[in-house]
């Protein structure tokens, strides 16, 4: 190769380099992704708390408030008003059958939170225990066989006469025949007292009307009747919780005043009854 082809030979390589040297830092590599920082993992939502159970106690032998059916439910209207209340107050019931003979002990050592059970408020239970306002108005009712001459409260003082142990009825009976008179005679329930009048082994049971009126209406067969007497005086059912338990008190009254407020109450209470409330009480008025 001659001298001037060599040198010709290396321009063209040296201008080929440049080339390659210029086309290199002329090209922009795209700037690396900016790394994508992870998002944080939103909070889960904290579960809701579970809704807290009470253990309500109930004697389950007082249709149409408290009673079992044949699947060994207990149903009935304190039942289904307590069951409303509770959901209005954002808490759960678990009913537990509690004999009425200690059913206030229950209560007072703690096995059980609360009672439904048809309790007539009284001053002399408010010592031991809290009542939550009234759901229920009643009056105590005396049956009597249809051929009775039973007329009036007073006639009773020489017969021999049915009541359940602890009730009002009981308190009544007793103050008028006697503390100590043989001719009180106490049942483990209402329904046993009148199945014994129906027997012929008392003369008269002394009760709250709304089981006495149901009973009647539903045994036709004993043919009983029932007689008024404007010195019973009338009496409220409310729910009792143990002393000092001023939260779960708050809780029920809450849920009571909610159930009247929206018609829920007056539904269930014709639902038993077959009124509202104001007409049931009418009806009872008119019948007296």
């Amino acid at each position: 190769m001659t001298d001037l082809s060599t040198r010709r030979f290396l321009q063209r390589v040296g201008m080929l380099a440049a080339g390659l040297v210029l086309a290199a830092c002329g090209k922009q590599e795209p700037p690396a992704p900016a790394p994508v920082a992870s998002a944080p993992e939103a909070a889960s939502a904290p579960a809701p708390a579970p809704a807290k159970v009470y253990t309500v106690g109930t004697d389950a032998a007082y249709a149409p408030f408290e009673s079992q059916n044949d699947k060994a439910e207990i149903v009935g209207f304190t039942i289904d008003v307590m069951s409303a209340v509770a959901q209005k107050g954002g808490f759960e019931v678990k009913f537990v059958n509690t004999p009425w003979e200690g059913i206030f002990n229950a209560l007072q050592q703690g096995d059980r939170d609360m009672l439904a059970s048809s309790i007539t408020i009284t001053d002399e239970r408010k010592q031991t225990m809290d009542f939550s306002a009234p759901y229920f108005d009643a009056v105590q009712l005396i049956a009597v066989k249809q051929d009775s001459k039973v007329a009036k409260f007073d006639d009773l003082k020489k017969m021999k006469v049915g009541v359940q142990t602890g009730t009002t009825g009981d308190e009544v009976v007793t103050k008028l025949l006697g503390k100590t008179s043989a001719n009180v005679k106490r049942y483990e329930s209402t329904p046993l007292a009148l199945k014994e009048l129906e027997a012929g082994g008392v003369d008269a049971v002394v009760a709250d009307n709304g089981v006495v009126i149901h009973y009647v209406a539903n045994n036709p067969g004993a043919q009983f009747k029932t007689v008024a007497d404007a010195s019973f005086v009338p009496e409220q059912y409310g729910f009792a919780v143990k002393k000092g338990n001023a939260e779960l008190l708050a809780l029920v009254n809450k849920g009571i005043a909610d159930i009247k407020a929206d018609g829920t109450y007056d539904k269930i209470f014709a639902k038993y009854f077959g009124a509202a409330p104001a007409a049931a009480a009418a009806a009872s008025a008119a019948s007296k």
